[in-house]
């Protein structure tokens, strides 16, 4: 089956340049470093590599803790982080710059994952959340390199996909010394899928150990005391197609209310800037983050057009609602926001991050919005309230810190396959 998988993987292979050119016509850096797909490199990278490999931007700010963990258990070992996309790639040049060597993940064809290895020669792999990737793996299982995946997960909605290529993913999951799950549902859905009972562990998600920056939350407020002073300043992070629109329609009744009010919008994805420019001009009074124009009393909205900036822009709002989640998108990470320290909104789609949504409503956190009715409500009764507002951030910080320490947990485990490869 992996021999019909290799083969059909490079009939797609132009399909899949062509898709990279597309999207370079929005995203320029989609057309750069090509060769690095194919694991064709044109200068000297470390081997014997403690590799680490994340998707893009939400599984590599997740990764950044364990990451620095293992740099100072193994300041000796250098460290490599491969992305699938630019702006992961962007996040782990911006945060850990020359510690640690990078690439973008070859393509699972068997020649570039030969050559990959050949260049690296790890000797520990670690992907996060949901990698299989059957030639990656088999190599690592042929050639004795310990396999991990970590803070793993899969949606319930997945796995009967995932069933239907048992014959690939049975023996690629074969490979794999330990699944570290986040929750016990996901461990179950790894099992379903073909991950052998005795190497599927919950250890918990690593998200909970997030870490925020002084200097980060510092330079949030200074914005807010010089960017935004004397408004009330409500983001909205991470919004997807369609999500904008939403929240533009809102914002003149609760003007209404708050006359104070401004609106942050930080889109999710880089590609969608220009677009997202173009509807909230045609709505509000708007200021763009790369125009470097200020904010006076006539604005209405900001847009955030940059990357990486997201934490300090929350440390610089007075609520935060998180996108992805008033549409069909899944929802995203709301443990950075209550990290930050501001009271947390979300909408009805959190089926990428249900368990933490069912917590911290447990915990009485944050607030979901059913409808934008309740987004109106929710926003206004803040607005009113300080001490709703200090509620919500206390036991939002509260709520993290009782799930930290799955970093720790994976670290040890790490070690040992270290010490056993030795």
């Amino acid at each position: 089956m992996r021999v019909l998988y290799s083969a059909v993987f490079y009939l797609i292979i132009p399909f899949v340049l062509f898709r990279l050119y597309w999207r370079g016509f929005k995203t320029p850096h989609h057309r750069l470093r090509w060769n690095e797909r194919f694991a064709l490199y044109n200068q000297q990278y470390p081997q014997g590599v403690i590799w680490f490999h994340a998707v893009s931007v939400g599984e590599v700010e997740a990764l950044f803790p364990l990451v620095k963990q293992m740099q100072t258990l193994h300041s000796d070992s250098p460290i490599l982080i491969t992305t699938m996309t630019p702006t992961g790639s962007a996040r782990v040049k911006a945060v850990l710059g020359e510690s640690v060597a990078h690439v973008y993940v070859p393509y699972d064809l068997p020649d570039a994952v030969y050559r990959f290895m050949r260049c690296f020669k790890p000797k520990l792999a670690v992907m996060i959340e949901t990698e299989i990737w059957p030639n990656l793996f088999t190599y690592c299982g042929k050639n004795n390199i310990p396999l991990y995946i970590v803070n793993a997960r899969i949606a319930a909605r997945s796995v009967a996909n995932y069933q239907k290529m048992s014959a690939l993913i049975h023996p690629a999951l074969a490979h794999v010394d330990l699944i570290a799950t986040q929750t016990e549902a996901d461990a179950e859905h790894f099992i379903a899928i073909g991950g052998r009972k005795d190497k599927v562990k919950n250890l918990g998600n690593i998200k909970f150990d997030v870490e925020i920056s002084q200097d980060t939350i510092d330079q949030g407020l200074h914005l807010k005391a010089e960017l935004f002073k004397d408004r009330f300043v409500w983001l909205i992070a991470s919004t997807h197609k369609d999500e904008e629109a939403i929240f533009l329609q809102l914002y003149p009744p609760l003007k209404a209310k708050i006359p104070e009010l401004l609106l942050v919008i930080v889109p999710r994805h880089q590609q969608r800037f220009a677009e997202v420019k173009r509807i909230c001009e045609a709505e509000l009074t708007t200021v763009m983050r790369s125009s470097n124009a200020r904010v006076n009393t006539q604005t209405d909205l900001y847009v955030v057009d940059s990357i990486g900036e997201l934490k300090m822009f929350y440390a610089a709002a007075d609520i935060a609602f998180v996108g992805g989640s008033m549409v069909a998108a899944g929802g995203h990470n709301i443990l950075e926001a209550a990290a930050v320290g501001v009271p947390v909104l979300f909408g009805p789609y959190m089926t990428n991050f249900k368990e933490i949504a069912d917590g911290v409503l447990k915990q009485q956190a944050a607030i979901q919005c059913q409808t934008t009715e309740d987004v109106v409500q929710a926003v206004f009764e803040l607005y009113q309230q300080p001490d709703y507002r200090a509620a919500l951030i206390a036991r939002g910080k509260s709520f993290i810190r009782d799930n930290q320490g799955t970093v720790i947990r994976i670290c040890d485990l790490l070690e040992s396959a270290l010490n056993l490869n030795k």
